[in-house]
């Protein structure tokens, strides 16, 4: 019997391991435990195990040892016997990183400016997995080093390799007194220590078998020799294609599927002739149609076989496959979930998602609960995404952000923050923080800036809202309990340096303070669990280590965290946060493609399916260029794409049922579709054939579909009581009450305030203030004792100073404001020396309010704020208005859209704005005031008769409006002339403008 075979693909390849390895005792179960099976991978090792229990089906039985070849210091098998003791142990994964990123650091500008820890980490990274590729690929780089770069290679290239003179020099002598190893180089002596145990006794009768190996490196590759040297040996691989040109086979390109298992052939020194061909028993399992591995392999031909493609032109079987093309990653998730949930409809067929891409796979996972479903990924996640992990980062965050409001509130917002009280509590009292302090101008840094926002916020602002489950704690008490907890990282926001280990000290006792309940201990909830276990481990490692480190400010930490986890994954279930073991779904997988090799279920889809994903982006690192690696002796990058190639064709002929799932964009950008996904079109459209498309696309469009035709939504039309209706208003809420009725609706009579954004940036409106602020000082000055134009420039100077604004804004304002000033001094000269009787009396931002009786709901209160009012020798009054955005041009004023200024002058002969300022109007006017290349321009309303006929009209008009409002039938629309729509509507969401307005459109001949 050969001592090598291989499975076909359409054979499930473990449940052939298992029914052969019993087989040979007869079905015996107590005799099927003497024996050793090999396997390249914990998880595979894991799936062997359950195809053993499937042939067993209940039946009581004795499991070989089964070991992953991969990780002989965690197995606690002990196969390679007393080396294992004679070797130095492993160094520390964080302490090895840690001293690199020393090195790094100490480095200077040898490759580039790194001046923080955040910075230096990943390429520590990057070194040491450097060295870990030249440990398992057994390349001396300290002879092979000094060559990398001989030639046409940029001199940054040099500079690099003169510092990674370390990897041969400074690093082995660091490990050799600190009596270490790389972790690599002691698998590698691991490996070859077994392998010449096993070899000094080859006539051994035990079986031993190495299975599913689609690659290996030196040291593997020996081991495998060794077990074939055996006499119960045999090494079982998976499909090797047997169709393939000698000639093409050994001149395969790293990137095809076979790449990989003709290496591993040709460094065992065996051929394909060598090799059996397990067909599967009779009665044993079919994963998929025989003929579909055939297809798969013509269509991802290599380029020097493409005329394969002509020798038969017939059209080829492919049933069971389809495409599913989704239009973005969030339609492409929810597909997936209808097709999984339509799988598991069948009674016992199970089904899987394979792809690399974890999004994807949270995506699916939320998916599937809709329809209750609950599935794992048995992946993991990244450790840096854990929930005790996200929140130690964003404590990172806010701390070195001085506090800025959406740091603080993602930090108090997080489900483990609770500050000693009820996490509702915190809730609460973190919710009433945001509205009664953060939102708006983000305050001064710090607790300085809570604190001053505090005292001037309004009393009403401190209560506790009444239809809130959980009542916050009073907010005076709730900023003291929240600088208590954050003690020990406020300053790290600062410039100067603390030891690496005191930040990570102060940060974990932070994070335990605020993560503390009334109830429970901070460190309970956070390192609790798999995922709180693993962040423990991984910080406790980083005091540790990282002593070794010079001092780093503050706001390197969240960098560091992150950079630190990059790469490491904790086997958390996920899925069955706050559930029950028993919810989750036995026949439902989510699988990365480690997990899924070697495996198969019925219905399987193959996510992701794009260029950068899988096939997985190529990089040689920040170290070496691809032609240095090659000249070394390292293995390509593109040996990565062999085996996600092998991937694809395994996971293809997994399952009966196949999906092909690509996205169209992803990340709002659009994609490449996966190479074999082309090759395998193209190859079919030769033939007139297509994959055909999955139907989850038209099920997806008919799920939330109502049963019904859909109805457009009506616009609202409240109509409350007269009693309800607002009796006063300001003179800028009647421009809004007739251009948008609902906005005065919602505003006074359902009490609705819109909320200021958070960290709102300054804005026109910003702007607006500081002028007016400036020429409110200035006007108030005497007459004869007003400031000239540089005194006028020291008070806009003074004005934004106060604004507190960002030094870039205020820089830019700067000039502009200068120019108003200049402008005002010059228009100011003109119109002292113009026609017409001289100014006496000038008052700005006056206060005023008038009474319109005689009304069917009774009197009405109208108040307004004049900009300034100034009053003639003749007593006749001149109204003018400061404008620092847009102009209202003089149809809308004279229309009445636009009658802020007319009022404000019917006001005034009413007597509204004091005795001293009443009488008639003879001039209104706007100023533009810009500071542009036009810093200010005057746009003069109607003069004579006609202004007096304006001032009358306009107040008919609002008297008339007022009268339209008193009839109850009367409702307050919304936007209901759409020529005249206000510019900034706050309450466009509420009244849903969007949906009915598009109805409203499309209805429109």
């Amino acid at each position: 019997m050969s001592l090598i075979a291989t499975v076909p693909p359409h054979v499930p390849f473990l449940d052939e391991i298992a029914a052969r390895w019993m087989a040979g005792v007869g079905d015996d179960p107590q005799r099927s435990g003497d024996g050793l099976i090999l396997l390249p991978s914990r998880r595979a090792a894991r799936a062997l195990t359950e195809a053993f229990l499937r042939r067993a089906d209940g039946r009581p039985l004795l499991l070989p040892r089964i070991a992953p070849l991969g990780s002989l210091d965690e197995a606690g098998l002990a196969l390679s016997g007393d080396m294992a003791l004679d070797l130095p142990p492993a160094v520390e994964p964080l302490r090895r990183l840690a001293t690199l990123a020393l090195l790094i650091l100490r480095a200077g500008d040898a490759f580039g400016e790194v001046l923080s820890l955040d910075q230096a980490w990943p390429l520590a990274r990057a070194l040491a997995e450097l060295m870990d590729d030249a440990e398992w690929a057994e390349c001396d780089l300290a002879e092979t080093l000094p060559l990398a770069a001989d030639g046409d290679f940029a001199e940054h290239w040099r500079e690099t390799l003169r510092f990674l003179s370390i990897v041969t020099s400074v690093w082995p002598a660091w490990l050799a007194e600190q009596g270490v190893m790389n972790p690599a180089a002691r698998q590698v002596a691991l490996l070859r220590a077994q392998a010449a145990r096993w070899r000094a006794a080859p006539d051994a009768e035990s079986r031993l078998w190495a299975v599913g190996f689609t690659d290996a490196v030196p040291a593997v590759r020996d081991v495998l020799a060794a077990v074939l040297g055996r006499a119960g040996g045999r090494l079982v691989l998976p499909w090797v294609d047997l169709s393939l040109d000698e000639a093409i086979w050994v001149a395969l390109p790293d990137g095809h599927p076979q790449a990989g298992l003709a290496r591993l052939l040709g460094g065992l020194e065996r051929t394909r002739a060598d090799l059996a061909v397990w067909e599967g028993t009779a009665e044993g399992p079919v994963s998929c149609p025989a003929g579909r591995g055939g297809v798969l392999a013509r269509a991802l031909l290599p380029a020097a076989a493409l005329g394969d493609w002509l020798r038969d032109e017939g059209a080829v079987a492919l049933d069971g496959v389809s495409v599913l093309r989704a239009a973005d990653q969030q339609e492409e998730a929810a597909a997936i979930a209808l097709v999984l949930r339509q799988a598991i409809v069948t009674p016992g067929r199970r089904a899987a998602l394979v792809t690399p891409d974890r999004g994807l796979a949270g995506r699916v996972a939320v998916e599937l609960a809709r329809w209750g479903v609950v599935a794992d990924d048995s992946a993991g996640e990244p450790l840096h995404a854990t929930p005790p992990a996200v929140f130690l980062r964003l404590l990172a965050r806010a701390a070195s952000g001085g506090l800025s409001p959406v740091a603080l509130l993602s930090l108090l917002k997080h489900p483990l923050a609770a500050c000693g009280l009820a996490p509702g509590a915190c809730r609460a009292s973190a919710r009433l923080l945001e509205r009664a302090l953060l939102r708006g101008p983000a305050p001064r840094p710090g607790f300085a800036g809570l604190r001053d926002r505090l005292a001037a916020a309004r009393d009403d602002a401190h209560g506790a809202l009444a239809d809130r489950p959980d009542a916050p704690e009073d907010l005076a008490g709730f900023v003291d309990r929240l600088e208590r907890c954050l003690a020990p990282v406020l300053g790290f926001g600062a410039a100067e340096s603390r030891p690496v280990g005191d930040l990570l000290t102060g940060l974990i006792a932070a994070a335990e303070a605020l993560a503390a309940t009334d109830e429970k201990s901070g460190a309970d909830r956070l390192w609790a669990g798999e995922d709180g276990n693993a962040l423990g481990q991984h910080l406790a490692g980083l005091v540790a280590f990282c002593d070794v480190l010079p001092a780093q400010p503050g706001w390197v930490l969240d960098g560091v965290l992150t950079a630190s986890m990059g790469g490491l994954s904790v086997r958390s279930r996920r899925g069955l946060r706050g559930r029950s073991e028993n919810a989750l779904h036995p026949r439902i997988f989510i699988w990365g493609l480690m997990e899924a090799r070697l495996q198969s279920v019925e219905t399987m889809v193959l996510g992701g399916l794009v260029e950068g994903v899988w096939p997985p982006a190529t990089d040689p690192g920040p170290w070496m260029s691809r032609p240095m690696r090659a000249r070394v002796g390292l293995p390509s990058p593109e040996r990565a794409i062999g085996q996600a190639a092998h991937d694809f064709v395994a996971c293809g002929c997994a399952a009966g049922e196949v999906v092909l799932s690509v996205p169209g964009r992803r990340d709002g950008a659009p994609t490449v579709p996966a190479r074999w996904l082309v090759r395998l079109d193209a190859f079919l459209a030769g033939r007139g054939q297509a994959v055909p498309a999955h139907p989850a696309l038209a099920w997806l469009g008919r799920l939330d579909r109502p049963v019904e035709a859909p109805r457009p939504v009506a616009p609202p039309r409240p109509c409350p009581p007269v009693d309800w209706r607002p009796r006063r208003l300001t003179i800028t809420e009647i421009e809004t009450w007739m251009r948008d009725p609902y906005a005065i609706h919602a505003r006074h009579i359902l009490g609705l305030r819109r909320l200021k954004e958070i960290e709102e940036p300054a804005d026109a409106a910003d702007y607006g203030t500081i002028v007016h602020a400036a020429l409110d000082r200035w006007c108030r000055q005497p007459a004869g004792e007003r400031a000239d134009e540089a005194g006028l420039r020291a008070l806009f100077a003074e004005a934004l100073a106060e604004a507190r604004l960002r030094p870039a804004l205020a820089a830019w304002w700067a000039p502009r404001l200068e120019r108003i000033a200049s402008w005002v001094i010059a228009t100011e000269a003109a119109r002292a020396a113009g026609e017409g009787a001289p100014i006496v009396l000038t008052r700005t931002e006056q206060s005023g309010k008038a009474t319109l009786n005689d009304l069917p709901g009774g009197p009405f209160l109208l108040r307004g704020r004049a900009d300034r009012i100034d009053r003639d020798a003749a007593g006749a009054l001149v109204l003018i208005d400061y404008k620092t955005g847009t102009l209202p041009n003089r149809k809308t004023v004279v229309a009445g859209w636009s009658s802020q200024l007319v009022l404000e002058a019917a006001m005034a002969e009413r007597g509204a704005f004091g005795p001293e300022l009443a009488g008639p109007a003879r001039e209104l006017a706007y100023w533009r005031l810009t500071g542009g290349a036009e810093a200010g321009k005057i746009l003069p309303l109607a003069e004579g008769d006609a202004l007096a006929a304006l001032i009358e009209g306009a107040w008919e008009s609002l008297r008339g409006l007022i009268a339209m409002y008193d009839d109850p039938d009367q409702p307050y629309l919304s936007h209901p002339h759409p020529g005249e729509s206000p510019r900034f509507a706050d309450y466009a969401r509420l009244a849903r403008v969007a949906e009915w307005s598009a109805a409203r459109d499309e209805a429109a001949p």
